[in-house]
């Protein structure tokens, strides 16, 4: 069984699982599958928006389809996310993604 079907076998069980999202979001990135990815973070992000790694993959998905505007929209909702839950690395990441984009 392939890491992907793995992946959904343990979501089937667990729906709920940020972290199964996440690492499946990112299978998908790998297979160039950028439409399943964007699916999964934004439908983790709208259900557990503290899960703050997920701003800067979608971030750069959303850099690569073209929507810069949008890219930079979600960095700063991210870096104003991992503030309030007092994440320093991923809010130096996310200001990083989003000063590479805006500058």
């Amino acid at each position: 069984m392939d890491r992907i079907s793995k992946l959904k076998a343990f979501l089937e069980s667990s729906p709920d699982d940020s972290f199964l999202k996440h690492a499946l979001a990112l299978e998908y990135i790998k297979l160039e599958d950028d439409a399943a990815a964007r699916r999964l973070f934004e439908e983790l992000l709208e259900k557990e928006p503290e899960y703050v790694g997920s701003y800067y993959h979608l971030g750069k998905l959303l850099e690569r389809a073209g929507e810069a505007s949008l890219a930079g929209a979600t960095y700063e909702k991210g870096m104003a996310m991992a503030r309030s839950v007092n994440d320093k690395h991923a809010y130096n990441e996310l200001q990083a993604a989003y000063e590479d984009l805006m500058y």
